[in-house]
Parts: C-alpha cells; sequence; structure tokens
C-alpha cells in the first residue's frame, strides 16, 4: 500500500472537523445525550498507531523530500550540478524565502510521527522502539535546526495539546538536548530487546537488527559531535574522544558498509525513490554537472563517475558554476537517469562518512591513530559502497592520497573533499560541512551574488512571522537578523 501521509492528514482534519461540527450541533439540541461519544466510537479503530506502524511511511517520507531538495537546493549550491536556466539563481546563492516552507512544513510533520514512536514505545515498554523513536527525532529536528539555527523545540509538534504557537529554542540548548536523547538511545538499545516477527517485516531499514540501530545512533552521534566541536560549552571532543577510545564497547558505531542507514529505494510501492515519476528532464534536463565535480573526480580516476555521470562524447565534462547571467554554458556530463531508482540514493549515515569523521578527529587531536588510516579506510568504503571495485593503487593517487606530511588545512582538504563525494545526494550535509570547515575549497564564479559569500542558513518560513509573530521576533532578537547570512550557534 502506498504511504500518502498528506492524504492521510487531511482526512484527520476532516474527521476533527466533523466530530467537532456533530458537537456543536450537540449543544444546540436536546437528542444529543452523554453517550454520544461512545456510540460514536468504532470499536475496530485503534485509539493510536502502533511504534512500528508510524516507522516505514515517516522515516520514507523524510527521506524522499530529502532527496527531492537535494536535487533542488543542495546539490546547485554545493556545485554538483549547474543550472542551465537563467532565471535559476541558486548557483549565485540567489535563495528566495518561499524555498524554506517546504522543508520546514515536511520535517516538523514526521518529527511528531517520530515523537509518536517513542511515546507509543514509552507506554508499552518497547525499549527497541523507544531508542529508535529517539533516534529519528534527533535525526530529523538536527535537519531543521541545523537549516535555520533558533527553532520551535521544547513546545514545538504539541498541536494536539493546543499549543500552537511555540516558543523558539536556542540552537545550544536543542544540540544539548539531541545528545541527551542519543545517551538515552544507546541505553535503551543496549538491552537488545528484539522485535517481533511482525514489527521487522515492516522495518525499511534494518529489518529489526537492533544491534545496527543502535549503531547508526553512536555514528549519528558522531556526526553531530563533530559539527558542534568548535563550541567549548559542550566538550564535543572529549565524547568523541569517549565513544571512540574510551568506551567504544558501549559505543559501538559503523564497522562496515552493510551497517550503514540507507534506505534501500525499490522500483515498487511503497518505497520508491523521489524521483521515480519525475519527468527525465526535470531530473537532468535543466542541469548539467560542474567543473568542480567532474574535474576532481576525472582527477583521481574515480570509478564512480561511471555511475554518477553521463558521457559526453569519449570523455566527462562538467560547466562553470556561478556564470555571468546571459552567459549560459552548453550542457555536458550530466546525471544517470538510472539514479531516479537508485537504491542507495536513500543514504542518510554511511560508514565511509564515519570513517572521514575519524580522519578529522585524529587530525585534529580529539582521538589518537593517524588521520591517513581513517582516511584511505573511508576512501575505499566510499567507492565499493557504490558497487565498484577500488582501482588498483588508488589510494597512492596524487589527487587522492593523503600526504602526513602537508599542512593542516591540505590535510582537511584531502578529507572534506572525500567525504563531499561520499555525500553525494544526502540531504544538505555537503553545505552543512562546507559551513563548518569552508572545505572542500568551492570556486566562485563571476556571477555569484551574496558578496561571493555561501548563505549560512535559510530564512523562516514568512507565514511563521504572521502565524507566530511574537516567538519569531524574539528569536530574530536573539540569533540576529533573518538573513541568508546569519550564522548559526555551531557556525559561529
Amino acid at each position: 500500500m502506498a504511504f500518502n501521509l498528506e492524504e492521510e492528514t487531511i482526512m484527520k482534519k476532516i474527521k476533527i472537523f466533523t466530530l467537532t461540527a456533530l458537537a456543536a450541533s450537540c449543544l444546540a439540541t436536546s437528542s444529543c445525550t452523554k453517550d454520544f461519544e461512545e456510540l460514536n466510537t468504532n470499536p475496530n479503530e485503534t485509539v493510536a498507531a502502533t511504534p512500528a506502524s508510524l516507522l516505514a511511511p515517516a522515516l520514507h517520507d523524510v527521506v524522499t523530500r530529502n532527496n527531492n531538495r537535494a536535487l533542488r537546493l543542495n546539490n546547485e549550491l554545493m556545485q554538483v550540478h549547474a543550472t542551465i536556466l537563467d532565471s535559476d539563481e541558486i548557483h549565485r546563492y540567489v535563495i528566495r524565502p518561499g524555498e524554506s516552507d517546504y522543508m520546514w512544513n515536511n520535517w516538523y510533520l514526521q518529527r511528531t510521527n517520530f515523537v509518536d514512536i517513542y511515546n507509543g514505545a514509552l507506554i508499552t515498554q518497547q525499549k527497541s522502539f523507544m531508542g529508535i523513536g529517539l533516534i529519528l527525532d534527533v535525526w530529523v529536528t538536527s535537519q531543521i535546526t541545523d537549516m535555520f539555527g533558533d527553532v520551535p523545540y521544547s513546545e514545538a509538534n504539541k498541536g494536539r495539546d493546543y499549543l500552537l504557537q511555540p516558543k523558539f529554542d536556542a540552537q545550544e540548548t536543542i544540540y544539548k538536548d539531541l545528545f541527551a536523547k542519543l545517551e538515552e538511545a544507546n541505553a535503551l538499545l543496549a538491552a537488545n530487546e528484539q522485535m517481533k516477527d511482525n514489527e521487522k517485516a515492516i522495518d525499511p531499514l534494518y529489518a529489526g537488527d537492533v544491534v545496527k540501530w543502535r549503531k547508526f545512533g553512536n555514528s549519528l552521534y558522531l556526526r553531530l559531535l563533530m559539527r558542534a566541536s568548535g563550541r567549548p560549552e559542550v566538550n564535543a571532543p572529549a565524547k568523541i574522544k569517549e565513544i571512540v577510545e574510551t568506551n567504544p564497547g558501549f559505543y559501538p558505531i559503523f564497522a562496515s558498509n552493510e551497517e550503514s542507514a540507507i534506505l534501500k529505494y525499490t522500483t515498487t510501492l511503497p518505497l520508491v525513490s523521489a524521483f521515480t515519476n519525475m519527468r527525465d528532464y526535470d531530473f537532468n534536463g535543466s542541469h548539467g554537472l560542474t567543473e568542480f565535480f567532474v574535474n576532481n573526480l576525472n582527477a583521481m580516476d574515480d570509478p564512480r563517475i561511471t555511475r554518477w555521470a553521463t558521457l559526453f562524447g569519449t570523455g566527462y565534462y562538467g560547466i562553470p558554476s556561478g556564470y555571468s547571467p546571459g552567459n549560459i554554458p552548453d550542457r555536458q556530463s550530466s546525471y544517470h537517469l538510472a539514479l531516479k531508482n537508485e537504491p542507495l540514493l536513500g543514504n542518510i549515515i554511511n560508514y565511509a562518512e564515519v570513517q572521514f569523521i575519524l580522519a578529522e578527529a585524529a587530525l585534529r587531536g580529539y582521538i589518537g591513530g593517524e588521520p591517513k588510516t581513517y582516511f584511505d579506510r573511508g576512501t575505499a568504503a566510499a567507492i565499493t559502497m557504490w558497487g565498484v571495485e577500488v582501482p588498483a593503487g588508488h589510494l597512492a593517487k596524487p589527487a587522492v592520497a593523503f600526504d602526513p606530511a602537508a599542512d593542516f588545512e591540505a590535510k582537511l582538504e584531502k578529507i572534506m573533499l572525500q567525504k563531499y563525494f561520499t555525500l553525494f545526494f544526502t540531504d544538505f550535509q555537503q553545505w552543512h560541512e562546507y559551513k563548518r570547515t569552508g572545505h572542500p575549497v568551492l570556486p566562485i564564479g563571476p556571477g555569484v551574488q551574496n558578496g561571493g559569500v555561501m548563505p549560512a542558513r535559510f530564512r523562516y518560513p514568512v507565514y511563521v512571522q504572521s502565524l507566530n509573530g511574537a516567538n519569531y521576533s524574539a528569536a530574530v532578537a536573539a540569533m540576529g537578523a533573518d538573513d541568508i547570512n546569519t550564522k548559526v550557534w555551531w557556525n559561529k
């Protein structure tokens, strides 16, 4: 059965409206009785959805919508592709306010379902689903706050309690609570409470493997700790060291590609790709892969280019990003149409990304070991994850090789360039990592606006200003202007 959560939401609203209207009618007449609620309750309908039944549709919805906006926004900002439509200015750092609504609305919608997974499991004391609900809540919440900064959190997703104008929480406060939730999730999943067979069958990520869910949570923990590692008030480096070195037995992380959190799409409902029904032109006809993207893959002789890019003549060629208005380049290599149904585009966080996190942690002195060890492991895993072999001598190629004698910035550039390709079509992670580190270094085209500065965030949705004006104004006063250049807490 297809998951259509928007239709489901509409039906719920219709039901609420109908019951409200009937109740109002009841107050106006003498024919209704105190037994109204009992008589109008469907004996075959469950009071609330089970945690297991919420998991697949909510997870699928977030991943597919993330893919949609990765194609539209992230991949153009981060020079994976550039448009050949002169009116589309995202590659020139022009982000219109209306871009915010889609992400804000859908992330918050599905956060409600992830919170419900936890709350439902809390009632039935299903530790595994409590842990899963917490992990997914952290995952989607991190996307909201990383995109916008201070956002509704502690009072958010409480419409059932008629809390319709939630306050905005500071990103620092949100991050500290996300870390606490991941700690709780790890402890809950440590009990290794097994799912029932029917629950395993509808777990689209790990088919009920609780150990892998636990590794997902702790790997996500490393991602967010590294993101906040520049802020001394959370002491992220110490926690990274504890997870990796001091107490790794209690904090298992991904140990192979097979453990990666990837919602693998199929070509049949319900787990279809965001692009399955998209016109070919909309997927790869109105833009071309960039010089930055293609030239780096060519320089490394990276075999993933055969999976991602079309040939232009006998080779792979890109177009400049940020070109001046009116100077539209001729499109050359573009996305393979096979990517429209590619299972690996359902990536959430993978083993190779974790290895690059560890390489950076070692480079910064947060953990022991050689950064090169983690770098080489991540580089190889990122290639094999795509079903292609690592070419002979690949790790020794000048464009690939990690040089321990190089300076800090050169070594960080190597790590982040490989991480950039590992994050292919992974929501907005390339963008967040670039904002945090300034790597990989991207060329700035002559047509780029915004002073040539990469946007730091997206504006809040316009309707939030009118529907929650007082709290919006307080958030803007605390954070700074509601502007694409206002940096979020971890980026200051």
